[in-house]
């Protein structure tokens, strides 16, 4: 390949004198019946007839012009070496100079991007988990999921732990806290999951339910130990200055209306998921004028929610899982959106527990309490559907898929809808019997 921005004049008509010369081993002496061109071999090159060499060699077009025998590959393959030849006198004889580089992004620094290897582990996951849907089974629909995240998650190339996962080693034969996922490769990540988020709304066949997967630096993911639950409030970027924990109900609803609706609270919209312990919360949100959106499960996705105009929720506020809240986290700081939580201990033993393994209970954490890193890689899939994302739909064929993908050093979104084929080898085709190392 020519590199015109460093031949000098004189390593031009090099060039070209070189070619000439394959040209002529290649191709032997002149034919009989081909017409002698006096000036030399011509090509246009921007729209010019210029002369290259002073050769008396017909062109190679001229040549298969004018003998039939002459071999249509052969010619095709040397009229290429003619074409260098003749850019290269071309440049010489006009000293024409290439431009530079041309001005654009340093794909040098483009670095791997996790998550989208990480949207087929929740493909897969929901899948699986989506053919359980309505059957009231919650506990096979997880296990369904369980099972193909971590036989799909074995396949990503990383030294991975699992920070937030199932359980503890004993009470989780797959994704437990503390597992080893992936061939101890770098990146080193910090791993957040929930296979099913919403099993209970998966075996109702009720929509909310997602399959979600998170990465996150080594370190960098907050630990729950051994706090289940926690306070929340999570929002969008819009309001995330206006918004805290620590405020009344009504101070955060009036904020909000402030910023997103003229000031109208009969506008604004609260998730808040159906608990007995929620009736007062309700109450407040009621009682300001604002709308409570009650959910029955599924918060991660409704925390997402709150940074997605087109869903309708401004504000999500309870009590819900901690493991939840950290991954709902990793979310909204993709999104430019925030998370507060407050520790929320279920009782006196578990209280005493937190506080000997030096958990602050009083303490706000922040996102970048719960999630430090500026690395953060993020999926999830849509299992029974929703406002964030559509259900699994079967076909004859295979599935249909409908997954966000985000990472937060980018701060890239992708809604992604995937096609799947049962009769193609893919990691989210577990029907096939394949060797996961080589998709």
């Amino acid at each position: 390949m020519l590199s015109a921005e460093t031949l000098s004049q004189a390593s031009l008509h090099a060039t070209c004198s070189k070619l000439h010369a394959q040209r002529r081993a290649s191709f032997g002496a002149r034919p009989a019946t081909a017409r002698a061109n006096p000036r030399g071999p011509t090509s246009r090159v921007g729209g010019d007839r210029v002369r290259c060499g002073g050769s008396s060699m017909p062109s190679y077009r001229e040549w298969r012009d004018h003998d039939p025998s002459a071999s249509g590959s052969t010619v095709d393959q040397l009229e290429s070496i003619e074409l260098q030849a003749d850019v290269a006198a071309t440049m010489c004889e006009a000293q024409i100079s290439m431009p530079g580089p041309i001005d654009g992004p340093d794909y040098a620094s483009v670095t791997r991007n996790l998550a989208l290897e990480l949207v087929r582990v929740t493909e897969a996951a929901a899948i699986q988990s989506g053919r359980w849907m309505g059957r009231g089974d919650k506990n096979a629909a997880d296990q369904a999921a369980v099972d193909a995240m971590r036989k799909v998650l074995s396949a990503v190339s990383m030294d991975g732990i699992v920070v937030i996962g199932e359980g503890e080693k004993d009470e989780a034969p797959m994704l437990y806290c503390g597992e080893r996922i992936g061939d101890g490769k770098k990146p080193a990540v910090d791993i957040a999951v929930d296979p099913l988020d919403g099993t209970t709304l998966t075996a109702q066949g009720r929509p909310g339910a997602i399959s979600v997967i998170a990465l996150a630096e080594r370190g960098s993911l907050f630990d729950p130990g051994p706090c289940v639950y926690m306070n929340k409030l999570a929002a969008g970027p819009g309001v995330k200055h206006v918004v805290d924990i620590r405020n009344t109900t009504r101070q955060n609803i009036e904020a909000i209306a402030r910023v997103l609706h003229n000031g109208r609270v009969q506008d604004v919209s609260v998730a808040i998921l159906d608990r007995p312990r929620h009736d007062e919360l309700v109450q407040e949100v009621r009682d300001v004028g604002a709308r409570a959106f009650l959910i029955s499960d599924g918060d991660v996705a409704e925390a997402i929610s709150t940074a997605q105009p087109q869903t309708g929720i401004d504000l999500m506020l309870g009590i819900g899982g901690t493991p939840e809240g950290v991954i709902a986290a990793c979310a909204l700081k993709c999104l430019g959106g925030t998370f507060q939580g407050i520790l929320h201990p279920r009782n006196e033993e578990e209280r005493q527990l937190a506080i000997a393994k030096g958990y602050d209970l009083d303490k706000v954490l922040e996102l970048e309490d719960l999630v430090a890193s500026e690395e953060i890689f993020f999926a999830a899939t849509g299992v029974t559907g929703g406002d964030l994302l559509r259900a699994v739909r079967y076909t004859r064929e295979g599935a249909m898929t409908h997954s966000v993908v985000m990472r937060n050093k980018t701060g890239t979104v992708r809604m992604i809808e995937t096609h799947h084929k049962w009769h193609k080898p893919g990691l989210t085709n577990l029907h096939i019997s394949q060797d996961y190392s080589t998709l």
